[in-house]
């Protein structure tokens, strides 16, 4: 195989790689914030349910979780397993793993601001809804960007265990063509890959951290 035909047998690799990672950053960030809702939710078992699902998604191995949402239909609900359900069983992982995660750092921001503001802002007449949206979130947005970006940038190098679904990303064909061809060039290229998104990311979200800085 040369390397032309490798770049062109990796680069749908690429491609599906990039749409796990867009699909599950647009579920996971707006579904952190939910999970953080439920999570400070004055209905105990509500609560309570949340704090254990955050527990379990960040105490258990990503892969494992993976495969208990493959295969976790057929052994307890004796559903049929297609193959049209591995993306939707990686994007489900995906998104509830890293939801979980969000929702940790969504609270750390949340829970940093001072009480003061809150106050202000009911003496100003706002109500809680409108503090929140107006007030304290785009500064707990400010505040968590750094650690988003750090998440963002582990989530494309966590796309790899996406392989252990048999899903044909780009680290999956790397190493199916390293086994076939006795070679280590498809995990180099596989790296660069991951690098590039990477730098990519950084780039993008230090852009964004700096717009955000108003006083400087």
């Amino acid at each position: 195989m040369t390397f032309s035909t490798m770049l062109r047998t990796m680069s749908s690799g690429m491609l599906r790689t990039l749409l796990l990672f867009i699909l599950t950053l647009a579920g996971s960030i707006p579904l952190g914030m939910i999970v953080v809702f439920l999570k400070k939710s004055k209905i105990r078992p509500i609560s309570w349910l949340t704090k254990i699902y955050i527990a379990i998604m960040r105490g258990t191995p990503l892969m494992l979780q993976l495969l208990v949402w493959y295969f976790g239909p057929y052994y307890v609900l004796g559903m049929k397993i297609t193959s049209g359900y591995k993306f939707i069983a990686l994007l489900i992982g995906f998104i509830m793993n890293y939801a979980a995660y969000f929702a940790e750092i969504y609270r750390s921001g949340i829970e940093s601001m001072p009480v003061g503001q809150y106050e202000a802002a009911e003496i100003l007449g706002y109500s809680r809804i409108r503090t929140f949206f107006k007030i304290i979130l785009p500064q707990v947005v400010k505040r968590i960007l750094p650690a988003v970006t750090n998440e963002v940038i582990t989530l494309v190098k966590d796309t790899s265990l996406a392989s252990a679904l048999a899903y044909q990303e780009v680290f999956s064909l790397a190493k199916q063509i390293s086994a076939s061809q006795t070679s280590f060039l498809p995990f180099v290229v596989a790296g660069v890959f991951y690098f590039v998104a990477n730098y990519v990311v950084a780039i993008v979200m230090g852009r964004i951290e700096k717009s955000m800085q108003y006083y400087k």
